[in-house]
């Protein structure tokens, strides 16, 4: 995997399509913070929030490198690129997306439960110059779809099914992707401090032999209940390792 630096955020990242990086690594002299709201924000005004909250830390705009999405249900393939073209526009205006390279890692999934009402921030990361570089990181969302040509129709692992060796199948290849954007920024499972899974799917049958056994859950498994963003795909994943997080 190809990686750059985006020098004016103070972070390194993994080259992916225009809608978001597969990963960002703070670069010497920073470290990344990550700030969750209370409550999910719709994203006009989550721009507004994470802009002032920059702003109060003294931070310049270009310092956003990772947030997390939820939205009201999966997208068509068409809706997610449309809704990519909006979400880009505001990173385009902050100095950070230009084109169509897009620093900034994220993960989009939808609740099962009480989602939002429209695609909200759920938290997002940042960097601040530190005296000594913390290792901290954020891993991008994926799912089991191969990136390349062609339609997320023509692409999805195992395309409906849903049965236990389809799950297996499905997670071995996106917990494949998380090891593998670790490895471009000089990452492991044992840098993480939090794994995250999305799926409304049971994943008991593959936990221990998949999940466990590579060393994915040191510091446990998050399971939200949630689907990926795009209709069809079923099992999600995103890892970081950050050491201070907030709510605000």
């Amino acid at each position: 995997m190809e990686t750059a630096t985006f020098k004016p955020g103070g972070y390194r990242y993994v080259r992916g399509p225009f809608q978001y990086s597969g990963g960002v690594a703070a670069e010497p002299g920073f470290v990344i913070e990550r700030a969750r709201f209370k409550s999910p924000v719709a994203i006009e005004e989550g721009f507004s929030r994470i802009e002032a909250h920059l702003k109060s830390m003294g931070l310049p705009l270009t310092s956003f490198c990772a947030c997390e999405l939820r939205s009201p249900a999966p997208f068509t393939e068409q809706g997610f690129i449309d809704f990519n073209r909006v979400y880009v526009g505001t990173l385009e205006r902050w100095g950070i997306f230009k084109d169509d390279e897009n620093p900034v890692a994220r993960s989009n999934v939808c609740p099962e439960v009480a989602p939002p009402a429209e695609p909200s921030f759920q938290a997002f990361s940042y960097t601040v110059p530190a005296d000594n570089n913390d290792g901290s990181f954020v891993i991008a969302g994926s799912a089991e779809a191969p990136e390349g040509h062609g339609t997320y129709e023509d692409r999805i692992i195992r395309l409906g099914d849903q049965s236990p060796d389809a799950m297996r199948e499905k997670a071995a290849y996106v917990l494949g992707v998380m090891e593998a954007r670790m490895v471009a920024l000089g990452k492991k499972w044992a840098d993480a401090t939090v794994t995250q899974a999305y799926t409304v799917y049971d994943l008991h049958p593959f936990l221990a032999d998949e999940i466990v056994s590579r060393g994915a859950v040191n510091s446990g498994l998050t399971w939200n209940y949630a689907r990926p963003p795009v209709d069809g795909l079923d099992y999600e994943m995103d890892v970081r390792g950050v050491f201070t997080e907030r709510v605000i």
